[in-house]
């Protein structure tokens, strides 16, 4: 069941990540600033987490699914907006995907370790 967690987190967050490279660069580049400024703007927060997420840590799981609430956010807004909708969409899908595999995963690795100690 953790891993099931564990893989749910790192299936939201590095799906989210794909798609926001995707989108950006390829179908459909933004008109009002230069692709270079909307994914420092975009990604570069997804960067922080990166090398947690993948070890698997808990305080890492932890705080991120703090930073997904802001692209579940942003999601959101987007898809009210008629010309971004799948965008927007398939973003919030992979955000809510992140949040609730990493709050998931630390309720159950923090069971786990309260009871591996004696």
């Amino acid at each position: 069941m953790i891993l099931g967690a564990r893989v749910l987190a790192l299936a939201g967050y590095l799906g989210l990540l794909g798609l926001i490279l995707v989108w950006t660069t390829w179908i459909e580049r933004p008109e009002i600033v230069p692709v270079s400024v909307a994914l420092v703007i975009l990604v570069l927060p997804l960067m922080f987490p990166l090398r947690g997420m993948l070890h698997g840590r808990r305080y890492t799981h932890a705080w991120s699914s703090l930073l997904a609430l802001a692209y579940i956010t942003l999601g959101i807004t987007l898809a009210a907006a008629a010309d971004a909708r799948l965008y927007g969409l398939l973003m919030t899908a992979a955000s809510l995907a992140w949040f609730g595999g990493c709050l998931l995963y630390v309720k159950l690795d923090a069971r786990r370790a309260r009871q591996t100690t004696p």
